[in-house]
């Protein structure tokens, strides 16, 4: 049977409908798909030619997938009678089942979602995720199971970056201490997604694989890491340095700090996104650095970028039980980066961190 969460989703999914100007749903997004349905497929997250869609009205669910998605989305509790596959794909067993002649009976997508469409009564109208923004909408809000996924995707993953840390040692390289992140994050069920682990002056590049360099004494250790839960995506980020900071060092974090800080105050619902965004360069800025961003944070749930994103033409207001990530990173060639970044919850009154560690600049004894 589907998980209590999935049943909450695709009710708030239908609640929305029910006020629409059409009357079914067309999915066709693999997160889209997976909030309807609480089918999250391997294949749709490695290759970029797979297609699947999800095609809900007020009472009824079709997924319409490749062949070799129907077992995996039975096991995850959709109903056999109403999977339309597509492609070839071959699971023995299957004689006696719904699943039984499956493989081969549409050959293209096109098909077998002309079949799912003409499952509709005649004149329905049919709203698609491509083109209209009730998904958005339903999605931006979070129900609270979603939060308690996102809160333990996070804490998850801020406890596998401050074991490496505290494994970390003067030699310790970038590959190495990506390697304690990424186990750490495995051992609690996370599915690491990009373990971005620099060091000197590599800190400063702000999306990078790590690398066999090793780590030196007075050098900065920054860390953007996420992965998924339950489909939940994580994104966090701290920074370390080997041996007592430098003057320019410590005053750098001071304002990166300060600014995140700032922005956690501001955040309530109502507050427009592009305020959160202008109070972090306004304070990094007001400690006399020289600072530029293109935003300061992003939402996140089952895609790591959700919007509203954190930035200067974003007026979009804030809303209770928004879910986002708050950053404001500093990147500078040929010196270093460091970041600190969050996981928070909109409140009524403000906002809870998912978060809670140390979001101090960690000094590691050289």
């Amino acid at each position: 049977m589907p998980d209590a969460l999935a049943v909450a989703r695709l009710a708030r999914l239908r609640e929305a409908l029910a006020a629409a100007p059409f009357d079914a749903y067309l999915a066709t997004a693999s997160d889209n798909v997976h909030y309807a349905t609480g089918y999250r497929s391997v294949g749709a997250s490695v290759w970029p030619t797979h297609r699947m869609a999800a095609l809900i009205t007020g009472d009824d669910l079709w997924l319409v997938c490749p062949v070799a998605d129907s077992a995996p989305a039975v096991d995850a509790g959709v109903p056999a009678d109403r999977i339309i596959g597509f492609g070839t794909f071959y699971f023995e067993g299957a004689e006696g089942t719904p699943l039984d002649g499956m493989a081969g009976r549409y050959p293209r997508f096109d098909e077998a979602l002309a079949v799912a469409l003409s499952r509709l009564p005649a004149g329905a109208r049919v709203g698609r995720d491509d083109a209209d923004a009730l998904m958005v909408g339903v999605r931006s809000v979070k129900l609270p199971g979603e939060v308690e996924l996102l809160r333990y995707a996070a804490r998850a993953t801020e406890t596998a970056i401050h074991t490496a840390i505290d494994s970390a040692r003067a030699g310790s390289t970038e590959r190495e201490i990506a390697a304690v992140v990424s186990a750490s994050m495995a051992a609690a069920g996370l599915e690491p997604r990009f373990v971005v682990v620099t060091s000197g002056e590599r800190s400063a590049l702000a999306d990078a694989y790590p690398t066999d360099r090793p780590w030196n004494p007075g050098e900065l250790l920054r860390f953007d890491v996420g992965g998924t839960y339950h489909g939940y995506w994580s994104d966090l980020g701290r920074t370390a340095v080997l041996g007592e900071p430098d003057a320019e060092q410590a005053a750098l974090y001071e304002a990166v700090l300060a600014a995140e800080d700032e922005q956690l105050a501001l955040i309530r619902p109502g507050v427009p996104a592009n305020r959160v965004f202008d109070v972090a360069i306004e304070r990094v800025r007001g400690a006399g650095v020289r600072y530029r961003r293109h935003h300061a944070g992003h939402c996140i749930g089952l895609l790591l970028y959700e919007p509203p994103i954190i930035s200067p033409g974003e007026e979009a207001p804030l809303e209770e039980g928004m879910t986002m990530c708050i950053e404001p990173p500093y990147y500078r060639l040929g010196w270093g980066g460091m970041m600190v970044e969050d996981t928070i919850v909109v409140t009524a009154d403000g906002c809870d961190l998912l978060s809670v560690s140390d979001r101090s600049l960690r000094v590691v004894e050289a």
